[in-house]
């Protein structure tokens, strides 16, 4: 009997696992695809891969302003994916040597919850103690759209394609779409944007996402917001990327014969991450709420650490969201909105990348750090940058809003110079000014 079975290897699956290898618990992982969900495979590895490619063909593009003259810039759009399958097959081989190496006893096959001390896998039942379900989620397609693999395409489906398309419609504004778009037309195709709302990432700061609409539009993508895809003629387009959320994981696994509760297809659990039934827990894009991959490695840990009795509540107080368009958007904590919602009397703090160094010496001087900060005591609340580097400068902020710090805190520590993160030291010192 083991005493732990994780079903799904993806990274609150994988978190959960190694979490409890590393608490000295017997472990047994069970995955029906491929090892490292869709993070490694079909999501975040892969599509940040296309995105470092087109950064480098940027980077060619405007390599005259450096003072680099070259011949002749060409992208090879085979050689592109062959580095993106490359990068995840070195992942993915390591692994699978990290799954050796804890010695998690893993499992290919398709599990069934029998009962809470039974999974099965096809005709072998495996005895356990707890169970951590992590089915992570998929592609959602519409009753009147669905993905043909063909001409209407999940974002799995753009990871696989043969070769660049030369006109690419985009249905859906948001994080993935955006990000598709701007890899696409940066690799020189077509790209269309049509977004049902008012605006292209609509859960962000409102001029951040003004912002990145300027940039698409001087990058070459069409935006028509307020539009629905039924009023277009999709024959128009070579490919068309549906990209209107995810669906969750969870038909086949026996949920409702073992009496677990779901909500429209959602993994119901508690506020220590454990279902209805004892012992048994879920973690990651199969609960709903964030579908973050780092979301769902924090809660794959939580999991295994609340079955060891530790009695864990996740805070999500300071969850930081990436987009890794050009230029880059990130965000964490509240927003104006959710701010004014809870009762709190806040300040802008802002400072422009026009004014900072290093912004300027990369050639990336359009861009902003905005905190959202406690007028009564100066906590910061949160904050969103858009620019350069801002998916790595994010982090700064989410560990300052995780702990309650104050702009005087942050104020008082030394960044390096030149730097990026210096914009951060200049935001608080505009609040303290003003």
């Amino acid at each position: 009997m083991y005493d732990v079975c994780v079903i799904g290897s993806g990274w609150a699956g994988i978190n959960a696992a190694i979490t409890a290898v590393n608490n000295k618990l017997s472990v047994c992982l069970i995955e029906k695809n491929t090892l490292g969900g869709t993070c490694l495979n079909y999501g975040c590895i892969p599509t940040k891969s296309l995105v470092a490619s087109a950064a480098h063909l940027y980077a060619a593009n405007h390599s005259t302003e450096f003072g680099i003259d070259l011949k002749e810039i060409k992208l090879n759009f085979t050689k592109v994916l062959e580095r993106k399958n490359k990068v995840v097959s070195r992942l993915h081989l390591g692994l699978e040597g990290l799954i050796k190496t804890k010695k998690i006893y893993l499992i290919n096959g398709e599990a069934k919850i029998i009962n809470k001390n039974q999974i099965s896998v096809g005709k072998d039942i495996i005895e356990v103690k707890n169970i951590v379900i992590a089915t992570g989620s998929r592609p959602r397609q519409l009753s009147n759209l669905k993905f043909d693999s063909k001409h209407i395409l999940s974002s799995t489906d753009m990871l696989n394609l043969d070769k660049l398309p030369e006109n690419i419609l985009v249905i859906g504004g948001g994080v993935i779409g955006c990000e598709f778009a701007g890899v696409f037309s940066q690799m020189g195709s077509k790209v269309t944007i049509s977004e049902i709302l008012e605006r292209i990432l609509i859960t962000e700061d409102r001029e951040a996402s003004k912002k990145m609409e300027i940039a698409f539009k001087k990058q070459g993508v069409k935006i028509l917001t307020k539009t629905d895809f039924a009023t277009l003629n999709l024959d128009e387009f070579d490919k068309v990327l549906l990209c209107v959320g995810r669906a969750v994981n969870s038909e086949n696994l026996g949920l409702e014969a073992a009496g677990i509760a779901t909500d429209k297809g959602k993994i119901v659990v508690d506020k220590n991450l454990m279902t209805n039934i004892d012992s048994i827990y879920a973690a990651g894009d199969c609960i709903g709420g964030y579908q973050l991959a780092h979301v769902a490695a924090y809660e794959g840990k939580i999991t295994v650490e609340n079955i060891l009795g530790k009695n864990k509540e996740p805070d999500y107080s300071a969850v930081p969201n990436c987009i890794f368009t050009h230029p880059e958007i990130a965000s964490v904590g509240l927003s104006e909105a959710a701010a004014g919602e809870k009762g709190y009397n806040t300040k802008i703090a802002k400072f422009n990348f026009l004014a900072l160094g290093m912004a300027h010496v990369k050639g990336e001087p359009e861009g902003f750090v905005k905190l959202l900060v406690n007028s009564e005591n100066e906590q910061i609340l949160g904050a969103t940058i858009f620019g350069i580097g801002a998916t790595e400068l994010i982090a700064i902020l989410a560990l300052a809003i995780r702990n309650n710090l104050d702009v005087t805190a942050l104020s008082e520590t030394i960044f390096p110079h030149p730097s990026l993160s210096e914009s951060i030291a200049e935001t608080v010192h505009n609040f303290h000014a003003n």
